[in-house]
């Protein structure tokens, strides 16, 4: 290596070093000076408004009258590009009925560490049952945690299905014994 480009090196790398720190310093100041003021969101208490096209969780929505909206077509892991879901459908019948249609998800299953979150399952559902929301409280600490089922994905059943306490009644237990 000759003496020029030995020089020639040695001021690119200071004239790097001094971009560098003149960035760091600038920003320093703006923070000390309060020039350009950052508001600092205390997390938990208080959180960041999202945009509108924001998607995280998945949910599998229900129908009014507490029946699963997914049919089991498996268009939704067709549509996936990261190929991280996983359904099993099985068929309804008369005594149990999980779905208006011949069959329901008996097995849905998403692999989040794989997911991209790019909602093309969202959009390929024919009934609207698989949604992404804005909750994005995703972390745990194994990598068996990030196997979602369809448990964790059902939405709860809505009030109006379930039998009101009051209209039960109080048990008789006079009569009950005899």
């Amino acid at each position: 290596m000759s003496l020029g480009t030995f020089l020639k090196s040695t001021i690119d790398g200071a004239n790097a070093l001094r971009t560098g720190f003149g960035i760091t310093f600038r920003h320093y100041a703006e923070q000390q000076l309060k020039t350009k003021p950052v508001d600092t969101i205390q997390y938990p208490e208080e959180r960041r408004e999202q945009y509108p096209r924001t998607r995280w969780r998945h949910v599998l929505t229900r129908y009014d009258n507490g029946l699963e909206k997914c049919i089991g077509c498996s268009l939704c892991a067709g549509a996936c590009p990261a190929r991280c879901i996983y359904v099993q459908a099985a068929e309804n019948t008369d005594e149990q009925r999980f779905s208006p249609g011949e069959r329901y998800a008996a097995k849905y299953e998403i692999n989040m560490l794989r997911c991209i979150f790019c909602g093309f399952c969202q959009d390929a559902c024919p009934t609207g049952a698989i949604v992404l929301r804005k909750d994005f409280e995703l972390s745990d600490y194994t990598r068996e945690d990030f196997l979602y089922t369809k448990e964790m994905f059902l939405e709860a059943a809505p009030m109006e299905t379930m039998i009101p306490a009051s209209t039960i009644g109080a048990m008789n237990r006079e009569n009950a014994a005899k």
